[in-house]
């Protein structure tokens, strides 16, 4: 695939930070050569997965240009999001790209008015000239997420409910009309009973709208539920990525076994249920830090090369990994 024909192109991207001073303190490589692309013309939902700390919400910020890379670059539609300077490009690629936060409380103030938003960005984004022309948009946005205008008008956000309000935060990123949505553990702070409705949310996006969507979160549950594909992240790498059947159906990585371990196994007939969340445990610093494999230290299998050198990317069994296990394996 051309760099024409990719919607996203993430070459080898980098992020490092210094915790403390730079000559004394700690050097965090917080996200470590990623690599991964969307194709122009295919709309999928790709995930980025792992638990606290892997590096994902970094990442995000990178694809989000909140962020620049330490090396590496980020391109979109053929453009390195680096060479985004002036305020008109900076429109025209948040148009193109939004993001769909976590807690949809602290995207909205609860002081403001719920519909005065969606408004602001519709005639932010040029899509109406006034509030009355921006009814029509945004009512239209609104119903592509199952809810109308004129069920949040007047409406603060505490008198939506969570899900109402999840919803409320999809159908503003999507007024501008765009290519990507970045979702970033967009059910998390939902209950249980309406996540589906809000992963399906994004199904529907992507066949009925074409829209792509990257979908980050460390619940194995619902991405294995919608994802096209995943990418496993651990302390900064992407350890295992291919498409989320094989990747989770038979995880070749010792880590993305550890993971699938924490959540029951799925059954076709029975996907949608398969939505209880996992506890990961926290992060350790130390790992970030570590000279070969980052999973060397909790490895059931590891080898004492896995502790000197960081293993290579390997083309196996249809996707790939990163672990001295499957080398002399690669894919023809």
């Amino acid at each position: 695939m051309s760099t024409y024909d990719k919607l996203l192109d993430v070459q080898r991207v980098t992020a490092v930070f210094h915790i403390g001073s730079i000559i004394g303190g700690t050097r965090l490589v917080a996200v470590n050569d990623v690599s991964f692309s969307l194709d122009r013309t295919r709309p999928e939902i790709f995930t980025l997965a792992g638990e606290s700390g892997s590096g994902k919400t970094t990442l995000a910020r990178l694809l989000l240009h909140d962020l620049e890379p330490t090396s590496g670059a980020v391109i979109f539609e053929g453009r390195d999001l680096a060479t985004i300077k002036s305020r008109k490009d900076t429109l025209e690629f948040m148009k193109k790209v939004q993001p769909v936060f976590q807690n949809p409380f602290e995207t909205f103030s609860p002081l403001r008015r719920v519909e005065d938003y969606l408004y602001d960005t519709a005639i932010n984004f040029g899509r109406a000239k006034n509030r009355r022309m921006a009814s029509v948009v945004v009512d239209e946005a609104l119903h592509l997420v199952g809810l109308s205008l004129e069920e949040v008008t007047r409406r603060y956000p505490h008198e939506l409910s969570g899900g109402q309000l999840q919803r409320v935060s999809v159908a503003r990123a999507l007024i501008p009309q765009p290519r990507l949505l970045l979702a970033d553990e967009p059910v998390s702070m939902v209950d249980a009973s309406l996540r589906m409705a809000i992963v399906n949310l994004f199904r529907k996006l992507r066949d009925e709208q074409q829209v792509s969507v990257i979908y980050i979160t460390h619940d194995l549950a619902t991405a294995y539920y919608i994802s096209d594909r995943i990418a496993i992240m651990l302390r900064g790498l992407v350890v295992e990525s291919g498409p989320v059947n094989e990747v989770l159906d038979r995880p070749l990585h010792p880590y993305t076994q550890v993971l699938k371990e924490s959540v029951p196994e799925p059954v076709p007939e029975q996907r949608a249920q398969w939505i209880r969340p996992i506890d990961l445990g926290t992060t350790e610093v130390k790992e970030y830090a570590r000279i070969g494999c980052k999973f060397a230290g909790r490895c059931p299998r590891v080898m004492d090369i896995c502790r000197q050198t960081n293993p290579p990317d390997i083309h196996v069994e249809g996707r790939i990994v990163k672990c001295y296990l499957y080398q002399g394996q690669e894919s023809s």
